[in-house]
Order: structure tokens, then C-alpha cells, then sequence
């Protein structure tokens, strides 16, 4: 199939357009600004004002829609781009949009999982045939977050937390999978192949980085923490990613010692 992939640099984009092309599909992938790729159709399109969707969306048979802004403008990109690209794509005739959310955006009260579960609702209510695949958390997010947690020194948070770090590439290739099967109309979720506590996954952080940093548990208060604690940021929805969290931690510290 001819594929316009949005969000195309960004995280998951990054490893799903080589997927898609080493399955034989011809990719087109949405940036703000023009770029050149001998392997991949790079167009300039803007979801935040609609400029270069029609163009962008013309002659392609799928659409996977991976572009977000959790920081800022997020119901400009998120909810009311994603309604653009829905409406271009419709008019277009194209025959299968796939769109990634996040586990737990119908459960956890985040400001930024609301407006991924109105983007959501967007395309089930859209013109073009739809399937969606809600996804846990990255583990580089994870990482990063540590990372944060931990910059005043003691690595901070909530030891009940709970998390299901899944591998971006893994991701890549169930939604490669999704869209050699057509639309389904339905919401489904992947995972990672591990539930982690946040108390667990600091401990192999620390000793991948040869890290002495202690844990200072901080609960998280109300419904939010509720939820995390809970397990509403995972799934038991099978099959699952392989990869683990220590892969991951391997991967990046592996005999680095750092700190």
C-alpha cells in the first residue's frame, strides 16, 4: 500500500517507517517542513492549521497517525488536527486510518489523555474506516522520567506505581501488522511483556547506571494515584511485546557504570 505516516520523526515514527518499507509498503511521511529521503516521500503538512493535508493525504490507501504534542497547543494538534486529517483523509477516499493512543486514557485523569481519548472518539466518528491501537508506555519514557525524578538526587515517586514498558520497535510492527489486516472498527491495546512497580524498575535503573541514589517514596494523592497505582497505565490484553525493561537498560547503561 501507498501509507502517509504522521509524526513521522517522531519516536515510534522513526522505527515504523523503516518497518513499513521493509514490508513492501510505500511510504509517505508528514513533516512540518520538507526534507529528503531517498527511501521515503517526505511532504510538508501542518496539523495545527490544516495547511497540506489535502495534498498530503491525496492518492495514499492508509493513513497511520502517530502525531502528538503532549507538551503544548494539544487540542490544537492532537483533537482539532486530528479532526483535520480525518476529513482530508475522507474526502480523499482513503480506506484505512490507524491511530495510536496511550493504555489508560479512558481511566487515568490526565489533562493530555483527555484530549487523546477525544482524538479517539474523532476517529470513530469520521468518515474513513478506522482502527486504533492504544500502546504503554515507551521505555525510553520511563527512563526519562528517572531521569527527572532523580535531578535534586534521591530518585523520587511513588513505590506502588505501576508501569508496562513496551519496545517502540515492537509497537512499530503491530501496527504494521493492523494495517496489513484492514480496518476493524474497533480499540485495541499492546503491551509490554512485564508489570513493573516504580520501587522495582528504579532498582534495575539504579544498578544498570551503578547508581547509589536511594528511593524517596512519595504517594501520589487522590484519584490520579489511585488509578497509577492501580494499574491503569497497563493492560492483560495479549499478545504481548518481548522486550523488557532490562533489555532496554542494557541497551542504553550496559558496563557504562554511570551515574
Amino acid at each position: 500500500m501507498r501509507v502517509l505516516v504522521t509524526g513521522a520523526t517522531g519516536r515510534l515514527g522513526r522505527v515504523a517507517l523503516p518497518r513499513l518499507r521493509d514490508e513492501g509498503h510505500t511510504v509517505r511521511a508528514v513533516s512540518r517542513r520538507a526534507r529528503s529521503d531517498a527511501g521515503v516521500e517526505w511532504v510538508a503538512a501542518d496539523l495545527a492549521t490544516g495547511e497540506g493535508l489535502a495534498a498530503a493525504v491525496d492518492g495514499v490507501e492508509a493513513v497511520l497517525h502517530l502525531a502528538s504534542s503532549p507538551d503544548r497547543r494539544t487540542h490544537q494538534i492532537d483533537v482539532l488536527g486530528t479532526r483535520r486529517l480525518v476529513l482530508a483523509a475522507g474526502h480523499a477516499g482513503v480506506g484505512h486510518l490507524v491511530y495510536v493512543s496511550i493504555v489508560g486514557v479512558d481511566r487515568v485523569p490526565l489533562g493530555y489523555y483527555r484530549h487523546k481519548l477525544a482524538a479517539e472518539q474523532v476517529v470513530a466518528a469520521g468518515p474513513v474506516p478506522w482502527s486504533v491501537l492504544r500502546a504503554t508506555q515507551f521505555p525510553e519514557f520511563l527512563d526519562e522520567l528517572l531521569r527527572s525524578a532523580s535531578r535534586l538526587g534521591p530518585v523520587v515517586g511513588d513505590r506502588a506505581v505501576l508501569a508496562q514498558p513496551v519496545d517502540p520497535g515492537e509497537v512499530a510492527g503491530r501496527l504494521t501488522a493492523m494495517l496489513a489486516a484492514g480496518p476493524t472498527g474497533r480499540i485495541e491495546e499492546f503491551g509490554g511483556p512485564e508489570v513493573l512497580r516504580y520501587d522495582e524498575a528504579v532498582r534495575a535503573w539504579r544498578a544498570a547506571r551503578g547508581s547509589r541514589r536511594p528511593l524517596l517514596p512519595v504517594r501520589i494523592p487522590g484519584r490520579l494515584g489511585r488509578e497509577l497505582r492501580a494499574g491503569g497505565l497497563t493492560t492483560t490484553a495479549t499478545p504481548t511485546g518481548t522486550r523488557t525493561w532490562a533489555d532496554h537498560l542494557a541497551d542504553t547503561y550496559g558496563g557504562t557504570g554511570r551515574r
